[in-house]
């Protein structure tokens, strides 16, 4: 995968973006015990990226930079899995739906984790 730079308020727009799409996601899951623990999970997980990177781009240091793009990261990963069991266990009414968030939240993993190991190559750089 080729590595394009984002800035603050692309990445923050494609996170909004995505946000959107899995709550769309949400909304397809079948109404069952399981479909409705899944759609819960989902939405704090899948939403909670965007949310958090508003606090990324408040950070009050470095430490605290990587910190908080590491948690955004962690609620990408927790989503990731989620949409494999929803996938694993057909329990969406969309399936392209479903395949476009996997796609989407793979690649916004590789962004964040890419960001994190630059941050901290160059803070170790200054150090």
């Amino acid at each position: 995968m080729e590595y394009k730079k984002f800035n603050r308020k692309e990445l923050e727009d494609r996170l909004i973006k995505f946000a959107v799409l899995i709550i769309e996601i949400s909304q397809t899951l079948s109404n069952t015990k399981a479909g409705n623990h899944l759609a819960g999970q989902i939405v704090r997980s899948g939403t909670s990226p965007a949310l958090n990177y508003g606090e990324v781009q408040s950070a009050e240091s470095h430490k605290d930079f990587i910190h908080k793009m590491r948690i955004v990261l962690k609620e990408l990963r927790e989503t990731s899995i989620i949409l494999k069991i929803i996938k694993q266990t057909v329990l969406s009414k969309s399936f392209k739906k479903v395949e476009r968030g996997s796609k989407e939240c793979n690649e916004l993993i590789s962004i964040f984790v890419k960001s994190i190991r630059t941050t901290l190559e160059n803070r170790n750089k200054v150090l």
